[in-house]
């Protein structure tokens, strides 16, 4: 008797293993349609107090709200995107009338000037640059045949864009339409008696990231109005698509502000490439510089702590420790995701755990 039910728990225990193995294979494989639930999610989530403004306010039915509502998003994206368009044709007109030759001049003498502004020898850099021959790896790794390869790739990346694109807005759609159409999906795979629980858990995980990724588009709208104006004020060309892209980093926590200044530093130096290094282009990208600080302190003493503090009820402490736990398990990923999976998480437990003692004090501001 032992040894029959002993197999047979051997037997169920393959059996399930054999149907997580299953399952994970199987969400493996559909990752782009998830991918698109997600995204739809998070526009959904986004859009949802504007359809309810709609609605309500304005008394719109149901349908006619969430199509203004798309249109004004998809609006916004196309506004977006065409921002890049000037930058992108004045690239092609400078490359087309390119004069190679002044190109390398000036990257001659802002070479010259970096090495001579930081007390190196050009000779020594030299030397350094022949002993690591750099130049030879480069001219060896060079291959043409990456040309068709490259193509291939792009036309393959604009064809998913294009159907992830018409995926997303098609799903994102019918999320805003049928607010209980992605509980509804949920709630099938809830066990008998949870479903009240779960309801009021999707319903304040609901209310709690809609203010959160709103907050964030907040949040990303004050530094682009911070670095426009400095950029402006610097006088750097193509400030505002500039300002929009290095601002757009920062929805990557504390890594993406750092890449976005270097950027911006970056963009800001090459704009007056020509020019001489310490009269002009080093002030230039100081002034850079103290715009970008300003733009942190604010975003992290005023900005960070009311989206975190009204949004996700959450202490900027736990905050950080959740994003850099997430950052170390699931790398940029992780980090940009740890904010709303935290909360959902917390509410979740708030439903079903609230007794516990740990859950208590992690959740007692929600």
């Amino acid at each position: 008797m032992n040894s029959k039910i002993i197999s047979q728990g051997i037997l169920r225990a393959v059996g399930i293993l054999a149907g997580i193995l299953i399952v994970c294979y199987f969400l493996y494989q559909i990752q782009s349609v998830l991918a698109y639930l997600a995204i739809a999610a998070v526009v959904a989530l986004v859009g949802r107090p504007l359809v309810l403004f709609l609605r309500r306010k304005l008394k719109f039915p149901n349908t006619l709200a969430v199509i203004a509502t798309m249109l004004i998003m998809v609006g916004v994206f196309v506004g977006i995107i065409a921002l890049f368009v000037p930058m992108i044709s004045e690239q092609g007109k400078n490359l087309s009338l390119l004069n190679i030759d002044a190109l390398q001049k000036n990257l001659n003498q802002l070479y010259q000037q970096v090495t001579e502004y930081l007390g190196a020898s050009p000779i020594m850099v030299n030397e350094i640059i022949q002993e690591t021959q750099i130049e030879k790896n480069i001219l060896e790794g060079l291959d043409i045949g990456f040309i068709p390869n490259f193509l291939n790739s792009f036309l393959n990346i604009l064809s998913s864009a294009s159907i992830g694109l018409f995926s997303v807005l098609f799903i994102s759609f019918f999320f805003l339409k049928d607010s209980k159409l992605f509980q509804n999906g949920l709630l099938m795979f809830v066990p008998k008696g949870k479903e009240s629980g779960t309801v009021k858990s999707i319903d304040k995980i609901n209310n709690l990231l809609s203010r959160y990724f709103v907050g964030l588009l907040l949040q990303l709208f004050v530094l682009f109005v911070i670095y426009t104006i400095t950029l402006l004020i610097v006088g750097v060309e193509n400030a505002i698509v500039i300002a929009f892209l290095c601002s757009l980093f920062n929805v990557i926590p504390y890594i993406g502000p750092i890449i976005g200044g270097a950027l911006m530093i970056i963009l800001t130096m090459t704009s007056f490439l020509g020019m001489d290094f310490s009269s002009v282009i080093l002030p230039k990208a100081g002034y850079v510089l103290i715009g970008l600080a300003i733009g942190q302190l604010i975003d992290n003493f005023a900005s960070q702590p009311i989206i975190f503090s009204n949004s996700v009820k959450s202490h900027p402490l736990e905050i950080f420790l959740i994003i850099i736990i997430a950052g170390l398990l699931f790398g940029v990923v992780g980090m940009i995701v740890a904010v709303p999976g935290y909360t959902a998480i917390k509410v979740i437990l708030k439903e079903f755990l609230a007794e516990n003692k740990l859950v208590k004090s992690l959740t007692q501001n929600l």
